[in-house]
């Protein structure tokens, strides 16, 4: 019981993330802002215990399924490396990770490309606890110097403003990088405001008492086991004699 894994969505026993809360995590559209910064998540509700498990709570198994996720919803292809925006020296020492870096390289497993740190935070704590207009100024980055056109993903865990990813992309380019695409875990409701859906979606099965479909909410055991035996990938469809009678 002491090595447990607990759900990082709910905190029940069993895997990383369990079926219920991966079909409230489908529940709410990836979004994407006019500078093209992209987020596969809202940050609340299940989706935000999730990032907050992997960020505060060690849960460090997760990144995988967030990844897995953040790759098929944003569906981003042809990229030469992933990379990622670093967080302060003292977090990730305190932590003993760092949340961004375990999301991009399961990121580039996902895509089966190279992940590479080439970032440095150059001064500045974390942005956590910071008010709008400290947050907006943003930490400052210096990147390794690239002498191809490379085609970088930039990976964050939470979009709040957008400066953080705004100036690690600029000091990308600046060290040669050809185009740096930008894609987060998650934007809070306040960067949602100035965000779109990126594509229209089927949302998935909320809580039965709830209409909204913005913020996700864990499903009842009985809906999400009737998705999960009705979908798509599982359901086998009885041959007929017919068809049958054609393959033979």
């Amino acid at each position: 019981m002491f090595f447990a894994t607990l759900c990082a969505g709910c905190n029940q026993p069993g895997e990383s993330l369990c079926h219920r809360c991966r079909f409230s995590l489908a529940a709410t559209p990836s979004h994407v802002d006019e500078s093209g910064i992209m987020a596969a998540l809202a940050f609340e509700g299940v989706a935000r215990q999730v990032v907050h498990g992997l960020k505060y709570r060690n849960r460090r198994a997760v990144a995988r399924e967030v990844a897995r996720l953040m790759v098929r919803r944003l569906r981003v292809r042809s990229v030469d490396v992933v990379t990622w925006a670093p967080t302060s020296g003292a977090r990730a020492r305190r932590r003993g990770y760092d949340q961004a870096e375990l999301l991009a390289r399961a990121v580039a497993a996902e895509l089966k490309v190279p992940c590479r740190r080439l970032l440095y935070r150059s001064h500045g704590g974390s942005q956590t606890g910071h008010s709008r207009a400290e947050r907006l100024r943003g930490p400052s980055f210096r990147a390794r110097s690239s002498h191809g056109r490379l085609r970088v993903l930039l990976i964050d865990d939470v979009v709040t403003t957008g400066a953080t990813l705004t100036a690690a992309r600029e000091a990308l380019l600046q060290a040669g990088v050809g185009t740096v695409i930008c894609a987060a875990a998650a934007a809070t409701p306040s960067a949602l405001q100035s965000m779109r859906p990126a594509r229209r979606r089927t949302a998935a099965i909320a809580s039965v008492a709830s209409t909204s479909t913005h913020t996700p909410r864990i499903p009842t055991p009985s809906a999400a086991e009737t998705l999960l035996t009705t979908s798509s990938r599982k359901a086998v469809r009885p041959a007929s004699a017919p068809s049958l009678a054609r393959a033979s």
